[in-house]
C-alpha cells in the first residue's frame, strides 16, 4: 500500500455521513448477494464470521475494519456461537481540491474512494472510540453538530492512515523521521540536500527517501521545496520586501531558480501572486 498516495487522495475527498450506528447481529446472520447503494465502514468488536468480496473469502474478528464499495457483491454471515457485533458508518463522498491556486470538483461518480476490502486494526481502542463519538453525535441534530461529525470522520480515516503506518513502519524508523521533518522545518531557510538528511537519520539516501516518501507522499527534496515555497507565499501576502530578499529568505541565492521553482509549484510568478494579494487587501 503507497500510504503517500492514499493521504494524498484522502486529503482530496469531502464527506458526507448518511447513517451511523452499532449492530449486533443474530446467531447465524446470513446476507447473502448484496450490492450496496453507498460506501460504508463496519469495524468488527466482538464475535466472529466471514465476508466473500466478489467471491474471495475473508475472515472477520474482533479488529477488523471493511470498506464496502457501492457495486461490487457481499456475502456475509456470522458465527452461530460467536456472533458479529460492529460499529458502521454509511458516507458519500465528492472531491474538492485546492491546486496551483485553482478549485478542482468531483462528483461521487466521478471519482473513487481509495480504500476497499478488510483491513486489520492495530489501535482498535482508538477506532472504537472515533465510532463511538460520531454514532453519539448522529442522535443529535443542526449544522454544529454535522460539522462535529465531518471532523470526526476524518479523525477516524487520520487514524486509519496512522495505523498503517505503524503497521509497516517500525518505531525507530518512524521517528528518525519525524526528526529531520522537524529538521527541515527549523532549517529550511538554509543549504539542505539529499545526502545531509539521509545522514541525520542514519540511513542510506535510497532507504531514507523511500521512507520519507513513504510517511509524507513526497521525496525529501520536494518536501523542502514546497515548505519553502508555502514560506515563501507567506512572506509574499504579509511584506512589501522584494522578491530577491524573499528568495534569499526562504533558502535560494538565485532569484531567477526560485522564481521558476514558484511559478512551477503556484501557477503564478512570485511578484504576480504578490500583487494579487496586495489587492486583496486593498
Amino acid at each position: 500500500m503507497d500510504l503517500g498516495r492514499l493521504t494524498s487522495k484522502l486529503n482530496e475527498l469531502t464527506f458526507s455521513i448518511l447513517l451511523s450506528g452499532y449492530k449486533a447481529s443474530p446467531p447465524n446472520w446470513n446476507k447473502k448477494g448484496k450490492k450496496p447503494l453507498y460506501h460504508s465502514l463496519w469495524f468488527i468488536t466482538k464475535g466472529t464470521g466471514e465476508v466473500m468480496i466478489n467471491g474471495e473469502k475473508n475472515e472477520l474478528s474482533p479488529g477488523k475494519l471493511i470498506v464496502f464499495t457501492p457495486g461490487r457483491i457481499y456475502d456475509k454471515k456470522s458465527s452461530s456461537s460467536n456472533p458479529l457485533e460492529f460499529y458502521f458508518i454509511r458516507f458519500t463522498h465528492a472531491a474538492a481540491f485546492e491546486k496551483k491556486e485553482q478549485w478542482h470538483f468531483k462528483q461521487p461518480q466521478e471519482i473513487s474512494f481509495p480504500l476497499d476490502g478488510v483491513y486489520p486494526i492495530k489501535n482498535s481502542s482508538g477506532m472504537a472510540l472515533l465510532f463511538d463519538e460520531i454514532i453519539s453525535l448522529s442522535k443529535r441534530r443542526g449544522s454544529t453538530i454535522a460539522f462535529r461529525q465531518k471532523i470526526l470522520f476524518q479523525e477516524l480515516l487520520f487514524t486509519l492512515i496512522q495505523d498503517f503506518h505503524a503497521q509497516t513502519t517500525s518505531k525507530d524508523t518512524s521517528q528518525v523521521i519525524e526528526e529531520t521533518i522537524d529538521y527541515i522545518a527549523h532549517h529550511y531557510h538554509q543549504s539542505i540536500t539529499l545526502t545531509d538528511l539521509a545522514k541525520l537519520a542514519g540511513l542510506s539516501k535510497s532507504h531514507y527517501s523511500r521512507l520519507f516518501k513513504k510517511n509524507t507522499g513526497y521525496s525529501p527534496i520536494e518536501y523542502l521545496t514546497h515548505l519553502r515555497i508555502d514560506r515563501a507565499k507567506e512572506l509574499l501576502a504579509h511584506s512589501d520586501i522584494r522578491v530577491k530578499e524573499v528568495s534569499q529568505n526562504v533558502g535560494y541565492e538565485d532569484e531567477l531558480y526560485f522564481s521558476r521553482i514558484f511559478k512551477k509549484i503556484v501557477g503564478v510568478s512570485p511578484s504576480q501572486f504578490s500583487d494579487e494579494q496586495k489587492l486583496l487587501d486593498q
